[in-house]
């Protein structure tokens, strides 16, 4: 039996991870998914969020992602990100800014305000500061 499938994750931009992995997990449009070998096949939306995966040998690493689609085959996940980082590389100074921005802009609505815009920021920043918290938390133990 297979202990590790193989990850990739890439965005527009770049390929941010390409390896084998014992867990991947991801933030899809109805929650929270883990993924492990042999999981069954699978494609969902992921929302803005993280993207965790743990190789084989434990170490933990961290992606922000803000959305795309993750694609499951038994051995093989796929992560196709709009647009991602490595949590190390966020800039948390930068997203809370964006976030204190988009609330400011929803709490002011006005009828030239594009209001799903706003909310997507909101909810790209707050993913941001998530994965950043994240990673924070790992790191402490």
């Amino acid at each position: 039996m297979t202990t590790t499938l193989r990850i990739d994750i890439v965005s527009a931009e770049a390929a941010l991870f390409s390896g084998e992995a014992t867990l991947v997990v991801a933030t899809g449009e109805m929650g929270e998914l883990g993924i492990t070998p042999r999981h069954a096949p699978l494609i969902t939306r992921l929302k803005p969020g993280y993207v965790e995966v743990e190789q084989a040998d434990g170490k933990r690493q961290q992606f922000y992602i803000s959305g795309g689609i993750l694609e499951v085959q038994p051995q093989v996940v796929s992560v196709l990100a709009d647009t991602g980082l490595r949590a190390a590389d966020l800039d948390e100074a930068a997203a809370q800014q964006a976030r204190k921005e988009a609330e400011a802009a929803l709490a002011e609505a006005g009828p030239e305000l594009d209001v799903s815009a706003a909310q997507q920021q909101l909810a790209e920043s707050l993913a941001q500061l998530q994965a950043l918290a994240r990673m924070r938390d790992y790191l402490k133990h």
